[in-house]
């Protein structure tokens, strides 16, 4: 039998696979609201099927599948590890005593800019922007309620403070995503990205505490958020030392320990603290790091936000960037996306162009595969090469892509954030949507920085930073 001469495959084709998984992935989260596993292995094998067409052996086409996967291997280790961090902190009272810290800079004059600032500790604690806005979230919705401040603004100011820690907390799987689909270590990524959030950050932070002059003089009640404070005082030991653990995980950070020692050492911290604040025995600790933590303090509030973690809860995370690098290892090694990259980036000559095409690749993905997952992996993987080839380091990708993928899925209706922040919330995206600054901004400052070329980073001023196939392709 004559073997099948490959050929490059046509921009239709191409787009043909891109465009059957916008279709399955939209019909299967939109229409039926299934997780987003199943229509992406869909659209992998469609994917498939177009490169046997163009010529692939199947031999060639798996082997693409475990390349995809290989380059996400130290995100899902670290995904894996970070579920059995938040079990132990959990049960260990240190995400405790960071809320109850958190909850204590509230003051009725200042309620926009604390709860900005309460929802992103919240959020950097945990890790999730979803499990800040339906706990937390809640207690300032009906607070701000009585408080007489509008809905749409107080779920700007908890949106915008949630994904600011979803997007900069080392426990978060997305800021666990993207340097693992662009080629950089987890802390390498969060240091990338501090100019730009720093900048949203406090354009946020301006913005809502001039917004909360005008209800400063307005009564309150704030026996929601003393409920809390006192529920977790009595079902915990509350000590400034159980911020020890998260503390150093931020050394760790600052002095470029690779990320899976640097978690390891905040796990064993927190279970040796756990031991002496809690009591928790080797047995509570063992079983809060498979299967998390459940809360059963009685209210309500602190269970939803309490009861997680756990290496058995981070299977989702894990299973769908294992898809979905599978779909980009086949789009990548068929040369898919680069006739289709390569038809987009046509014209497109200086870093800032580069850095705008990728923000707004973010932005149409979460609104045409409404999966925040979704929108830092593909343009992760389209991108990637080009970011290479201008000598650009991949930590400015990650940064990139975290800077639109992640926090303008909120600001989409039908994107699955959009739609959940409504269900908790009360609020549609187009309504709180003008309040998130945080959200809005980020993208903004990012594409800005880009033409004005502030804190790009290229190849040659950090090798040493740079991990799979990047690094092996340099070698």
């Amino acid at each position: 039998m004559k073997d099948t001469t490959v050929r490059k495959p046509y921009l239709w084709e191409a787009m043909l696979s891109f465009g059957f998984l916008i279709l399955v992935m939209a019909i299967g989260i939109a229409k039926y609201e299934a997780n987003p596993h199943i229509p992406m292995l869909i659209g992998t094998l469609f994917a498939v099927l177009i490169a046997m067409k163009i010529g692939y052996k199947w031999n060639d086409i798996e082997k693409s599948m475990f390349d995809g996967i290989y380059q996400a291997l130290q995100a899902v280790i670290i995904l894996a590890i970070i579920g059995v961090l938040i079990g132990v902190w959990l049960v260990s009272g240190v995400v405790p005593s960071m809320i109850y810290y958190g909850l204590a800079i509230l003051k009725p004059s200042i309620f926009l800019a604390a709860t900005l600032i309460i929802c992103s500790i919240t959020s950097l604690a945990t890790g999730t922007s979803w499990g800040t806005a339906g706990t937390i979230g809640i207690a300032l919705m009906g607070i701000s309620k009585g408080l007489g401040i509008p809905a749409p603004v107080a779920a700007g100011a908890i949106i915008s403070g949630a994904y600011f820690g979803d997007k900069m907390s080392p426990l978060s799987d997305t800021t666990n995503l993207a340097p693992a689909v662009s080629g950089t270590d987890v802390f390498t990524h969060v240091k990338a990205m501090l100019p730009t959030t720093l900048v949203a950050y406090l354009i946020a932070f301006v913005s809502f505490l001039v917004m909360g002059f005008q209800y400063a003089n307005t009564g309150s009640d704030v026996s929601a958020i003393l409920s809390i404070r006192e529920g977790l005082a009595a079902n915990f030991n509350i000590s400034p030392l159980l911020l020890l653990p998260p503390l150093a995980v931020i050394l760790a950070m600052a002095f470029k320990m690779p990320a899976i020692p640097g978690i390891t050492i905040g796990i064993l911290i927190g279970a040796i603290e756990g031991f002496i604040f809690q009591g928790a025995d080797l047995g509570a600790l063992l079983s809060a790091a498979y299967d998390g933590f459940t809360s059963e303090t009685g209210i309500a509030v602190i269970d939803e936000l309490l009861s997680a973690g756990g290496l058995s809860n981070m299977m989702y995370s894990i299973s769908l960037t294992i898809i979905a690098m599978m779909f980009g290892g086949v789009m990548e090694k068929t040369k898919q996306l680069e006739v289709i990259v390569n038809t987009i980036l046509k014209g497109i000559k200086s870093t800032g162009g580069l850095i705008a095409t990728t923000v707004l690749t973010c932005i149409a993905c979460n609104a045409t595969m409404p999966e925040q997952y979704i929108s830092v992996v593909l343009p992760g993987r389209m991108y990637h090469s080009a970011y290479k080839e201008r000598g650009l380091h991949p930590k400015q990708l990650s940064s990139t892509l975290e800077g639109a993928g992640t926090v303008t899925s909120s600001l989409i209706p039908w994107n699955t954030c959009g739609a959940f922040l409504y269900g908790v919330l009360g609020v549609t995206a187009w309504e709180y949507g003008k309040y998130a600054i945080f959200n809005y901004m980020m993208p903004l400052i990012v594409v800005l920085f880009g033409f004005l070329k502030l804190f790009i980073y290229k190849i040659e001023d950090d090798p040493t930073t740079i991990i799979g196939s990047v690094n092996q392709e340099q070698e």
